[in-house]
């Protein structure tokens, strides 16, 4: 039996599954709920996560797929099948250019460029963000990349541009990860999205949790409910170009994808965000010298136009506020020039 935490990731179940570990139960082993069982015999994995994996269909029993509810038996064999081949999770370093905004002994900030996964995934086991900063930090001897308690203090997404900060330290992660926990650090984030809005600024409340008819987008659920977990979303009207808003996005919570299920909740998805709905021509004219603009602008910024423009927290050691700005990556400099041009010859 490994060590491995069982973790199912965002992608769609395929017929195709893949062992990752294998164990046998006990012969002296009581009648007792699989879920209780792995917890035991799983530390680094949560209840939850088990229960999810089995929801999934991906904890088999003797070759079958098994419930949260089922209770193992002596001699049973337990296999964790994931829809992807397993694969070794070490970080090696690769010489990757990094854009270091600041460093010191106990961190650094980057400026991630749109593209770039952050962490080892399901297909994405190389190339990484996490990658570069072994490779920049490879002759730090106290630094190991494959140590939790070093390392990224918090991520974006893969087409998501701008700000994040390293711990070169346990203490230095230790402090800013309670920062980030109780939210005193300070994010600000820039999107372009579909629509104009009445109001010049708002409040988007809505737990977020996975879509039940697709894995790899997040829904928005009532505050009150018990689905998903509670986001707090802050915008501001930025620039207006008539069919799509520049907006300021400050995050009282960081759920996966926020900002993009908040914006689709409240009918502004983002500007040529694929996975929730905005690569389509949702505002603006039928013409076809509009819809031929629409699709250049596509070609110009391919990706969600959402960039992480400012972090702020207390540098763990000396106890000062550090503030930092990140200017547009250039497809979205690009993109949204295009759409001042376009607005002031509509003028």
């Amino acid at each position: 039996m490994t060590n491995e935490t069982i973790d199912i990731e965002e992608q769609e179940q395929e017929d195709l599954l893949y062992e990752h570990f294998r164990m046998e139960v006990d012969k002296g082993q009581v009648p007792i709920r699989i879920d209780k069982y792995l917890v035991e015999h799983q530390p680094h994995s949560s209840r939850n996560r088990i229960q999810q994996a089995a929801d999934a269909g991906f904890i088999h029993v003797n070759e079958k797929p098994v419930k949260s509810n089922y209770k193992v038996r002596p001699g049973d064999i337990i296999t964790l099948m994931l829809d992807r081949p397993h694969y070794d999770t070490t970080i090696e370093p690769e010489d990757i250019p990094l854009e270091v905004v600041y460093e010191d002994a106990d961190l650094m900030v980057i400026n991630k460029p749109a593209g770039m996964v952050v962490h080892p995934g399901c297909g994405n086991f190389n190339g990484t963000l996490v990658n570069a900063i072994a490779w920049h930090l490879k002759d730090l001897a106290s630094y190991d990349p494959n140590d939790p308690e070093v390392g990224l203090v918090h991520r974006i997404d893969k087409d998501t541009s701008g700000l994040l900060v390293v711990a070169k330290t346990p203490d230095a992660k230790t402090s800013l990860g309670k920062q980030f926990f109780n939210k005193t650090t300070h994010r600000s984030y820039n999107a372009l999205v579909w629509g104009n809005f009445v109001e010049d600024e708002g409040r988007i409340e809505g737990n977020i949790g996975r879509d039940p008819k697709d894995r790899l987008r997040m829904e928005v659920f009532p505050p009150d409910s018990e689905i998903g977990k509670p986001a707090v979303t802050h915008y501001k009207v930025l620039e207006r170009y008539g069919y799509v808003t520049l907006v300021e996005c400050i995050l009282e919570t960081g759920r996966t994808h926020q900002i993009r299920a908040h914006m689709k909740h409240i009918g502004h998805p983002l500007f040529a965000d694929e996975r929730y709905g905005g690569t389509e021509l949702l505002r603006g004219e039928r013409t076809a010298s509009y819809k031929a603009y629409i699709q250049n602008c596509f070609k110009l910024c391919p990706r969600q136009v959402l960039h992480a423009k400012t972090l702020g927290f207390v540098h763990p050691t000396t106890g000062k506020q550090m503030d930092f700005t990140s200017e547009w990556p250039a497809d979205m400099a690009a993109l949204i020039d295009k759409w001042r041009k376009y607005i002031k010859a509509k003028e």
